[in-house]
């Protein structure tokens, strides 16, 4: 009889959590500091999609989670647990801004408006 893939159930994936500890916007940006083969071999195949696909680049936690087909809730959950291992490191989303562009989009809109 071949071995059939059957897909988890969310709960599961994320042990009834829907909340994260950290909170983890749609735009925050992950990635894999240093990535350990054995680690993600004993990671349930969505957990080792997400770890996976941080650890070729920066990704944001929406785009983890179209890449991974994965729900934004359960990537959320996952990508946190995973955060607390410290084998996925979070960016702080003030990393990348450049508030003078902001500012300067601000000031355009208002003169539009």
């Amino acid at each position: 009889m071949p071995l059939r893939y059957w897909k988890v159930r969310p709960y599961v994936l994320t042990a009834g959590r829907t909340r994260t500890r950290t909170p983890l916007l749609v735009h925050t940006l992950v990635s894999v500091p240093y990535y350990d083969a054995v680690f993600a071999a004993g990671l349930l195949p969505e957990a080792r999609s997400l770890y996976e696909n941080a650890r070729r680049a920066a990704r944001s936690v929406a785009e983890l989670s179209a890449v991974c087909g994965i729900s934004l809730g359960v990537t959320r959950v996952v990508v946190d647990d995973l955060a607390a291992t410290d084998r996925l490191l979070v960016h702080s989303d003030h990393d990348n801004v450049d508030f003078r562009l902001l500012e300067r989009l601000r000031d355009g809109l208002r003169k539009l408006a």
